[in-house]
């Protein structure tokens, strides 16, 4: 029996069949969609923030050029961010086997020497370096964001954020270079009568084996399954965005055993008051006190002066950048535009800034952009669903504005702040 080499540097070392221009080419072709929709959908997420807002709800550092695109975010349709962050985190977990098959397909490729026969062939191992190292980045952190496992160094956001730009940077020049190769494989193979269904050894391509070991599958079949594995995680993960009776079909959902429980505050939690540091003692009737500042100066407002103001309701969902969303829930309160009133601002309300009691965790300050706090659906809400807000909910009051990411919709709310940012 012939030894085969030991050494992944070594062509006879990499023996699959599988391996091959077309199946590479497929692959790539998905991820160029894919891709390029998770870093449209992410810049969407960004904006979402309304980072322009710093250093309150931003504060990634020397962002520069990046930051291009800090347009007032709107708050309509109500389930905007729900859908673009939704699409974004179950596309993203959806993709894995494609991007673990594409990386499996091209590894020979990474240990070819020598490392560098030109310039121009070190420039592309290096933007190769970037593509393989930002992927497993940005699909690490994304999942580990996504299941609240902060395991990375740093904070999330910038991390993700730079990361991000790499990782496209690199993917948009190696498909400008590849893409053209990648089609016309596709397209040729496609012009074959038998579609790619056989592993056929094929010389001129560089991705072959030289000594290929006998095939179990044929490239067809494995295409089937990385695609088969793909709907498993589209299949247990999308619940989560849809949100309602679908969660339960959500079985890589974040937050998995949070039980929120029964009744009109039987929804999905993010962080409860317990994980905030929230004292009973400082939310009750008495001795809790909202404190609204403007131009005209403060006034403090107990729970119940509150409830004697007009009140008003909106049906409107809560979706967090991990993905998940609840359905519509109807929230009931005093606008944020008529607290805007009650310290000066009798016509368009400025920005606004929040402020929660919460002690732990990120997101303990807010802003809100002056159309979001015009709206007149965004309330400082008092009750969800006909009863009293619960501790985990946010009582005795917590903001919910339509279309905004759920950290922005502050719970536990001590102070509103018009006009100071």
């Amino acid at each position: 029996m012939r030894d085969h080499p030991r050494l992944p540097t070594s062509p006879g070392f990499w023996r699959s069949p599988l391996r091959g221009t077309w199946f590479t080419s497929v692959l790539g072709l998905v991820l160029l969609v894919g891709v390029t929709v998770l870093f449209v959908t992410g810049l969407v997420s960004y904006a979402a923030y309304n980072p322009g807002l710093s250093p309150v709800n931003d504060t990634t550092p020397d962002k520069g050029i990046l930051g291009l695109y800090l347009f007032a975010w709107p708050t309509g349709p109500v389930w905007l961010y729900r859908f673009t962050q939704g699409l974004h985190v179950t596309l993203g977990i959806t993709l894995i086997p494609v991007l673990l098959a594409k990386l499996w397909s091209v590894v020979p490729k990474l240990f070819t020497l020598p490392p560098a026969r030109s310039l121009a062939h070190a420039l592309e191992r290096v933007s190769l370096l970037l593509l393989v190292g930002g992927g497993l980045f940005e699909f690490t952190t994304g999942v580990l964001n996504v299941q609240l496992d902060y395991i990375f160094p740093g904070s999330f956001y910038p991390l993700h954020f730079y990361g991000a730009w790499v990782f496209f940077a690199a993917f948009l020049a190696h498909a400008v270079l590849k893409t053209p190769k990648a089609v016309r494989a596709v397209r040729q193979r496609m012009r074959e009568q038998d579609g790619g269904s056989a592993v056929r050894p094929d010389r001129d391509d560089d991705l072959v084996a030289p000594e290929p070991a006998p095939p179990t599958v044929s490239r067809r079949g494995a295409l089937w399954m990385v695609g088969g594995g793909s709907l498993l995680l589209f299949v247990t993960t999308v619940g989560q965005s849809l949100g309602g009776p679908f969660r339960r079909t959500a079985l890589l959902a974040p937050h998995g055993g949070t039980d929120p429980g029964g009744g009109p505050n039987g929804f999905q939690i993010n962080k409860t008051a317990a994980y905030a540091g929230i004292d009973a003692a400082e939310t009750g009737e008495e001795a809790w006190r909202l404190v609204v500042t403007g131009r005209t100066g403060t006034v403090r407002l107990s729970r119940a002066q509150l409830l004697l103001m007009p009140q008003h309701s909106s049906s409107l969902p809560i979706a967090c950048v991990e993905g998940w969303s609840t359905a519509d829930q109807w929230w009931r309160g005093v606008r944020l535009r008529d607290l805007a009133a009650l310290v000066g601002y009798d016509g368009d309300p400025p920005d606004l800034f929040v402020e929660s009691l919460q002690r732990h965790g990120a997101f303990r300050r807010a802003a809100l952009r002056a159309n979001q706090v015009a709206d007149p659906r965004s309330l400082l809400a008092l009750y969800v669903n006909g009863e009293a807000l619960s501790p985990d909910h946010g009582h005795p009051a917590r903001v919910i504005v339509p279309a905004a990411p759920g950290v922005l919709n502050t719970k536990w709310v001590a102070r509103l702040t018009f006009g100071a940012l």
